[in-house]
């Protein structure tokens, strides 16, 4: 029976939770065309030459950040110092909260910013950590990280590395027995977090806004689900020592029940939250018009839609991009929150994470295109990306519609248009 339970484990990672895999076919004519494309052969280089050195997120950031590097760790695997790597996800597990809670940073205590309310830990007494409480992705956003560095470098005893008498397999688990216990809704059977624009780590409701306190709207979202249930997958995929059978459920029943409450069929979207206990925005704004871009990739990737919703779904993120005079699908999110809604003044309308341009996310869409098949609309939505890349010789963290950059050599920036562009050509292979 465990053999079987094993072998059941392994078809629901390959399969996930909903749909199967794509078939790798490929038009000939656009074979052709990705094959004497000069920029990505330009852009590839460029990404490789950012993440020979370093691991923080970019220029606008000291710290190392979980939800960053697990965007880029592949890349930074292939191009950086390996030993570099493992040591900074072990970081991670020697500041873990005695819950289980990952935080969302580290940065030396001499660079720490006054600004952050930093915690310690004597296994890493070196570091200052800090966790954005309005985010529900960080214990995610590790697991995946630690099993995309085992796959590329097939380092598997990073899992009984032991830290403060726990594995790291252990502490896996540990934490998703933190989201399971202190940030599960009963009612939904779904993660919960504070209001933010789509992924992001900003709520509306105080003038720096990363931080959950009385004034709080919890809500439950795609994105903060999405990234659990990637999490989990990825947890069934490489642990050793972990209840298999126990976390195969979770992940199968958080599908059903996004599908069931976040997913809206009859205009073939998600809704941007469930509210908790009320709205912090006014009671005749219709939110539920809004279009999550970043969510939705980050579903795609966890198995959520159908090949049909996808391309639905890209579609309805072209019309977005149309619509917002902007230049990518990595558009955060349309239409965007009106001027004010937000504290933030960062958080203005087409700023930041409301409607700004991230290929950091673009980029993961373009991803999950070439993975369910969809070449031609990969290769469309990749280009101006490449383009302005290119353009300005660096990755940036966002862009506003008319082509300002913002935050230069943003690594996630660069680990994803990577990646992109090697499974695109793994899929001319």
């Amino acid at each position: 029976m465990k053999q079987v339970f094993i072998y059941a484990s392994a078809l629901l990672f390959l399969l996930g939770c909903k749909g199967g895999m794509a078939e790798k076919k490929i038009n000939p004519e656009l074979v052709q065309q990705i094959r004497q494309d000069e920029r990505i052969g330009q852009v590839k280089t460029m990404a490789e030459e950012l993440l020979e050195n370093g691991l923080n997120a970019g220029d606008a950031y000291n710290e190392i950040w979980i939800r960053d590097l697990n965007t880029f760790i592949e890349l930074a695997c292939k191009a950086g110092d390996v030993n570099k790597i493992r040591e900074s996800l072990l970081t991670f597990f020697k500041l873990q909260g005695s819950d289980g809670n990952i935080v969302d940073g580290y940065v030396k205590r001499t660079d720490a910013r006054v600004s952050y309310n930093y915690s310690y830990s004597d296994l890493a007494p070196e570091f200052a950590a800090h966790k954005n409480t309005v985010e529900t992705d960080q214990e995610a956003s590790l697991i995946q990280a630690v099993a995309k560095y085992i796959r590329v470098t097939g380092d598997n005893s990073i899992l009984q590395e032991e830290i403060g008498g726990r594995s790291v397999d252990q502490r896996m688990e540990d934490a998703l027995h933190f989201l399971a216990k202190d940030k599960f809704n009963e009612k939904y059977g779904l993660l919960w977090g504070a209001t933010t624009a789509d992924w992001g780590d900003v709520q509306p409701e105080h003038d720096w806004g990363v931080n959950i306190d009385d004034s709080s709207h919890l809500c439950i979202d795609i994105y903060d689900n999405a990234m659990y249930i990637i999490a989990i997958k990825d947890y069934l995929e490489i642990t050793q020592s972990g209840d298999k059978e126990q976390w195969s459920n979770i992940c199968q029943q958080v599908s059903s029940n996004v599908r069931k409450y976040l997913w809206d069929s009859k205009n073939q979207k998600f809704i941007p939250h469930i509210y908790l206990d009320g709205s912090p925005f006014p009671d005749d704004f219709d939110e539920s018009a809004i279009y999550y871009h970043g969510g939705t990739a980050i579903a795609i990737e966890a198995g959520l839609l159908s090949k049909e919703e996808i391309l639905v779904s890209y579609n309805k993120m072209k019309e977005n991009v149309k619509a917002a005079n902007a230049q990518s699908i990595g558009l955060t999110l349309y239409p965007v929150y009106p001027n004010g809604f937000f504290k933030n003044r960062g958080m203005g309308e087409y700023s930041y994470q409301n409607g700004g341009d991230w290929t950091w996310f673009g980029g993961r869409m373009v991803q999950q295109l070439i993975a369910n098949g969809f070449y031609e609309e990969a290769y469309e939505a990749i280009s101006p990306i490449l383009d302005r890349t290119i353009k300005h010789n660096n990755f940036y963290e966002w862009w506003t519609p008319d082509g300002t950059p913002h935050n230069g050599n943003f690594r996630g920036s660069a680990g994803v248009l990577w990646k992109a562009i090697e499974l695109f050509e793994q899929s001319l292979e």
